[in-house]
């Protein structure tokens, strides 16, 4: 299925224990080799700068279960300067697309100093967008959400399974970029985020695989959970 000539994709999320993890993990890492970008066999670490507006409209619109929805977001991977994308992520009910654009550490710093014009002439689209969203929406960022991924590539069926672990949310900083940025954990209790990716069907090996009708399907939000939270430490 396609949305604006742009390939969607399905998103299936699950939480797992303990217990459910290694078993995962060792049936999957026979079959499907960990994402190239993986540092170790931990996987890589992902960090993302949300942003939102005065009305919070990308939280209450997930929250609500809004039919169509987006969020905008930076993201950086090992706390590292070296790869950064500005990304949108679309959702159309079961469907989600993300489009990216590279950015440099200069103009992110520009950026979150307010320097916003150069975004809507830089003759990227995301980039235009994403200016116009700035100025006419008033978005502002929202909160540093923190997670390590452990992933599993299928190239084949350009399917990806992946574990995120750790989830934690700088509250009250936009400093992406600070390898001592305080954190705060979270996901109560030892779980991890089981994502599932995948084109039209899921592939049978995928299924196989992940036994997915022993895990219960949830509609989770990494933003949503790191956003309460800092609700919570913030009353």
């Amino acid at each position: 299925m396609q949305k604006f000539g742009k390939k969607l994709r399905h998103e299936l999320k699950y939480y797992l224990h303990r217990h459910e993890v290694a078993g995962l993990r060792d049936r999957v890492r026979h079959l499907l080799p960990l994402d190239s970008h993986s540092v170790s066999a931990e996987g890589y670490h992902i960090r993302s700068l949300y942003f939102d507006n005065m009305h919070e409209s990308a939280l209450y619109d997930k929250i609500n279960g809004v039919f169509q929805r987006k969020k905008y977001r930076i993201r950086i991977y090992n706390v590292s300067d070296r790869v950064i994308k500005l990304e949108r992520k679309s959702k159309w009910n079961e469907y989600v697309m993300k489009e990216s654009a590279d950015l440099t550490r200069e103009q992110v710093e520009r950026l979150l100093n307010g320097e916003i014009d150069w975004l809507g002439s830089s003759g990227h689209p995301l980039m235009s967008d994403f200016y116009r969203d700035l100025k006419h929406e008033v978005m502002r960022p929202s909160v540093i959400v923190d997670y390590t991924r452990e992933a599993y590539v299928d190239e084949l069926t350009n399917s990806r399974i992946t574990l995120d672990k750790g989830l934690a949310a700088a509250f009250h900083a936009v400093d992406l970029f600070d390898p001592e940025l305080p954190v705060w954990d979270v996901i109560e209790g030892p779980r991890t985020i089981l994502e599932v990716k995948y084109d039209r069907f899921i592939p049978s090996n995928i299924r196989a695989l992940l036994q997915l009708s022993a895990h219960n399907r949830s509609t989770i939000s990494k933003y949503v959970l790191c956003k309460e939270r800092q609700k919570v430490y913030s009353y």
